[in-house]
């Protein structure tokens, strides 16, 4: 990976997006992408959209969404202490004891998520899991007066942001869903800029997937692409207690997966796969037999239908404070994208 593209994805994992407040990551988009993209815009969902060569009859979507799920402050009571609601899909367990972030208006302020001491909870409380009503934000404060000085109702909360290389090129941190993956879409970006493009291509930071997809389905109602491919996060299957039979045999370091099913468009899908092996990109397949829930589902039913591919990049332990990925997954992941483009002449047919 080139010391330009790993900066880029240290600015990434080490900037706050949780969804519906966006802006701080994709500030850090724009400011690479103005050096390789011949244009450079943002919608009014929020969506950054990179483009190089975007006069092209033929138009290709890289989609890779930035927002990582959050929390939101809903109530500050009399002693100080903060609740909040969930911004997309938490398992409540993971927040236990956490170290977190409030993002204020004025800068972010250090807290901690907790619960009532082991040593005090009943025995029926002991053996049910933790509901998010039960746990509460300390940032230390003397009351609700202090609080309320610093902090206001609907100020975004993450978990702190924290990067870790780990052992054989893995790295650990929060909001690998979907940093990784929008790293992916803008580095291959650049990559593909480099060559003669016959296609117009646009690398686009979408928005509010953990709620719902929204950005994906906006900025592709705009761009109106012909082909979509969508770059996230799956599941690696290889650490315990997860069910291969169903998950498939998905592996940190073996490269990018590409995904076949009835969401993917088999030519698409096909063609992936074919420069794949020609490049001698290493990579895994996978399949999923329904619509699959991030971007690529908004891809392929967007307007009268995009001819649809998913990418994913392998991630252990998702929607946690420790998700893991592979260096070199990501950089292959870009490669093939690269590749795909590059590839492309703009007459070729996808029709099913």
């Amino acid at each position: 990976m080139e010391p330009v593209a790993y900066d880029f994805l240290r600015k990434l994992l080490d900037t706050p997006s949780p969804s519906g407040y966006e802006r701080p990551i994709q500030d850090v988009v724009r400011s690479y992408v103005r050096d390789f993209a011949d244009s450079v815009s943002t919608d009014l969902h929020g969506n950054v959209i990179a483009a190089k060569n975007p006069g092209a009859a033929r138009r290709v979507m890289f989609a890779g969404h930035c927002d990582q799920i959050g929390m939101l402050v809903t109530h500050i009571n009399e002693n100080g202490f903060i609740y909040a609601q969930t911004i997309g899909g938490w398992d409540a367990q993971q927040l236990i004891g956490q170290r977190m972030v409030i993002w204020t208006a004025e800068g972010p302020v250090p807290a901690v998520i907790s619960r009532k001491p082991i040593h005090l909870l009943s025995d029926e409380e002991r053996k049910s899991v933790v509901k998010l009503d039960d746990l509460w934000l300390d940032i230390g404060a003397r009351n609700k007066a202090e609080v309320a000085g610093i902090i206001k109702i609907g100020d975004p909360v993450t978990l702190e942001l924290k990067y870790t290389e780990m052992r054989n090129k893995l790295a650990s941190s929060p909001a690998m869903d979907n940093k990784v993956g929008l790293w992916v879409c803008i580095e291959a970006l650049r990559r593909a800029s480099q060559q003669n493009l016959q296609v117009g291509v646009f690398a686009v930071s979408t928005v509010c997937e953990e709620i719902g997809l929204r950005g994906a389905q906006t900025s592709a109602f705009g761009v109106d692409p012909h082909i979509g491919i969508a770059v996230d996060v799956t599941h690696a299957t290889d650490c315990p207690t997860i069910d291969k039979r169903q998950q498939g045999d998905i592996a940190l370091g073996s490269g990018p997966v590409i995904f076949r099913g009835p969401n993917m468009n088999p030519v698409v899908t096909a063609k992936l796969l074919s420069l794949a092996q020609e490049k001698m990109i290493p990579h895994q397949i996978s399949a999923s037999g329904r619509a699959v829930p991030n971007d690529a589902n908004a891809l392929q039913v967007n307007r009268a239908g995009v001819a649809t591919g998913l990418v994913s990049i392998p991630n252990r332990y998702m929607h946690s404070a420790v998700e893991m990925v592979s260096l070199e997954d990501i950089d292959q992941a870009a490669d093939l994208l690269a590749a795909f483009v590059i590839s492309l002449e703009g007459t070729e047919d996808f029709t099913p």
